[in-house]
């Protein structure tokens, strides 16, 4: 059972990286690769289908985590509450700028709501793979005793951490630029003429960036994990992830080279869900890891809530993810079509 819903938790969060991370990239991106009013209206039309929907799998993480680990929600939520209190300000700043932007007919009132937009967006990028590499890196739990996590401490990911160090600000910079080429890749497929011509040549740029900084976080992993590099040997499902990941990466080549727009994106999202899928499995059983002492960690068995809730949940989590995912069937399928940006007056 434990198996069961980490690997459901798991799938909740790569959903939303894959569909709502697409966003995110787009948001704080639209600042840079939009010249015009038109084209940043353009950018805005291109995800403005989807991103309510994509905020869903974060929801349904945080649903998830409540009635499967809830000891590891009690635990982590006071320990991230700085973090947390950043990621919602951002969250409520980018539904903000989205809704207000047009409602007064000045260029400033714009320009100020664009980059409000912008920011919050790459901010929410940057946070989440902070956010991960704390999980990888692991936090200083103590037998029994709740705490929070400082911004920082002494910048190394050792002993009493912080929110931020070197490892955890690497992965979250690989999350930002890995984002970033996945929002271009995104908006090339969505857009028509000059602003699908520089999201091309972003991308392609962003995902050689990414390639680099993969390096660098995987040669850090394995001085701060290093069991991780012997789970992702011996277990056949990281292989997997491997190799949807690898799939990925020269599915999205060969569609770049020939101006395939939504198999570039496709390829993106390969990359990115195989990539998290590895994790999670090298990760498994360790749910939070203890950077003081290895018995204080917290695995998914000893997290693990009551049998009858979970029998329950059973029955309507698969429900709901079909659900979830007919509609982005049916959103992808309906706004198939290019948007073109509106002519300057």
């Amino acid at each position: 059972m434990a198996e069961l819903w980490f690997g459901a938790l798991a799938l909740m969060l790569t959903g939303f990286v894959v569909f709502g991370g697409g966003d995110l990239g787009v948001g704080a991106l639209s600042l840079f690769l939009a010249k015009t009013d038109g084209e940043r209206r353009a950018a805005i039309a291109a995800i403005g289908p989807f991103w309510h929907g994509n905020e869903v799998w974060l929801i349904a993480s945080g649903g998830t985590l409540f009635f499967a680990f809830p000891t590891l929600l009690a635990t982590a939520f006071p320990a991230f509450y700085l973090a947390l209190f950043f990621v919602l300000w951002a969250l409520v700043l980018r539904g903000i700028s989205l809704e207000v932007r047009s409602h007064v007919e000045e260029p400033l009132w714009r320009a100020f709501w664009d980059v409000v937009f912008a920011l919050s967006s790459g901010l929410l990028a940057l946070l989440f793979g902070v956010a991960l590499g704390n999980v990888v890196r692991g936090v200083p739990i103590r037998q029994g005793r709740h705490f929070t996590l400082a911004l920082f401490t002494n910048f190394t990911p050792v002993g009493e951490v912080g929110l931020i160090d070197y490892y955890t600000l690497s992965v979250g910079l690989l999350a930002l630029v890995a984002l970033l080429a996945h929002g271009a890749a995104f908006l090339a497929y969505r857009c028509e003429g000059a602003l699908r011509e520089r999201a091309r040549r972003a991308e392609r740029r962003l995902w050689l960036a990414g390639a680099l900084l993969f390096v660098v976080v995987s040669v850090e992993t394995a001085a701060v994990r290093p069991e991780l590099f012997g789970a992702l040997a011996t277990r056949p499902l990281a292989w997997l992830g491997s190799l949807v990941a690898v799939a990925g990466v020269a599915l999205g080549i060969r569609a770049h080279r020939r101006e395939q727009d939504g198999w570039v994106f496709l390829g993106g999202a390969a990359l990115l869900a195989g990539v998290l899928a590895a994790t999670a499995v090298a990760l498994y059983p360790v749910l939070l890891r203890s950077t003081l002492t290895p018995e204080a960690s917290l695995s998914a068995e000893s997290t693990l809530s009551s049998p009858y809730g979970l029998r329950v949940a059973v029955v309507w989590w698969p429900v709901a993810l079909l659900l979830a995912l007919g509609y982005f069937a049916f959103m992808f399928r309906k706004h198939a079509g290019k948007i073109q940006a509106e002519p300057p007056p």
